[in-house]
């Protein structure tokens, strides 16, 4: 797949790369033109003998990629080149594809990136005035930031915490994020931060960040109840921001749709930004029965 990850470095993301794919994906397909210049991964899967598309956990972003600029035109012609096979589709595309406005089965979902090519001091400036406070709270709990933190820790923090509400994650998905952190960091792809109050080795936050085509992005994440009181997370974004400001990256938050995620991400002075999701459905009448079951099932 090297011709494949070539291009992916050239004008894709992070979720694009083959290895990637592999993990979160395995038996993913693509669609290819002018040897390997443009791409575009297919991830399907089969319920009621209904073949179908859609987006694999801990991928925000897929779609068209290539070496020149996807207009409508090319983003549509990707589009209709989906085999007749796959009866349903549901993907979000990246920020980069373009559509035309009139264009069906098209909605926007929203980003956040941060420019770190300047200096801490000018970034910092940009920060709300409440993400400013909080850091502040942070900065006088004593905090210090960790770098030994494995991928089964963050994993762990999170499955103990955030993920006790989640009850579709079992530990086919926790075993990917593990697999997914520790293959990244192999590959010079990834580390992970977290932190501690100095002194004491409880973990109170951590997170698996993805480096890679010039971006800095957020993965995943866990957080506890006493981090969350001594605003850990807000101080673990500031330090990793620290560590990559004056440097050409920027910072990917990954999100949110959430409103109160979002105003989190934004406090830091990034912008938001948006990137389409696509949903096709080909399905029969009792294709589309089964589909609305499937749902209610999921």
């Amino acid at each position: 797949m090297q011709k494949w990850d070539d291009t992916i470095a050239q004008c894709g993301n992070v979720y694009a790369y083959s290895w990637y794919l592999d993990v979160v994906h395995p038996g993913w397909g693509a669609l290819v033109e002018d040897d390997y210049q443009v791409v575009m991964p297919l991830t399907g899967g089969k319920k009621f003998g209904v073949e179908y598309l859609y987006q694999p956990y801990f991928v925000q972003q897929l779609g068209v990629f290539s070496t020149s600029s996807v207009d409508a035109e090319k983003t549509e012609e990707f589009l209709k080149a989906i085999p007749s096979n796959y009866r349903f589709a549901e993907i979000r595309l990246n920020e980069g594809n373009a559509f035309m406005e009139s264009r069906e089965g098209v909605e926007y979902h929203r980003n956040v990136l941060l420019d770190l090519n300047r200096d801490y001091e000018t970034i910092k400036e940009n920060y709300h005035q409440n993400t400013k406070r909080n850091l502040t709270k942070a900065e006088n709990n004593n905090l210090q930031i960790v770098d030994t933190v494995i991928p089964y820790h963050v994993v762990a923090l999170f499955r103990d915490n955030r993920g006790v509400d989640i009850e579709k994650w079992g530990d086919a998905e926790y075993n990917v994020m593990t697999h997914l952190a520790t293959i990244a960091k192999s590959k010079g792809k990834a580390f992970i931060l977290g932190v501690t109050e100095k002194g004491v080795g409880e973990l109170l936050c951590a997170a698996i960040f993805m480096k890679a085509n010039g971006r800095v992005t957020f993965l995943f994440s866990g957080l506890s109840h006493k981090g969350k009181e001594k605003q850990a997370m807000t101080y673990l974004i500031d330090q990793t921001i620290q560590r990559y400001a004056n440097q050409p990256f920027t910072f990917d938050f990954e999100g949110s749709d959430d409103d109160n995620l979002a105003r989190f991400y934004l406090g830091f002075g990034g912008a938001e930004v948006k990137y389409p999701s696509y949903t096709c459905n080909r399905l029969s009448a009792l294709g589309k029965g089964l589909l609305k079951l499937w749902k209610k099932l999921k």
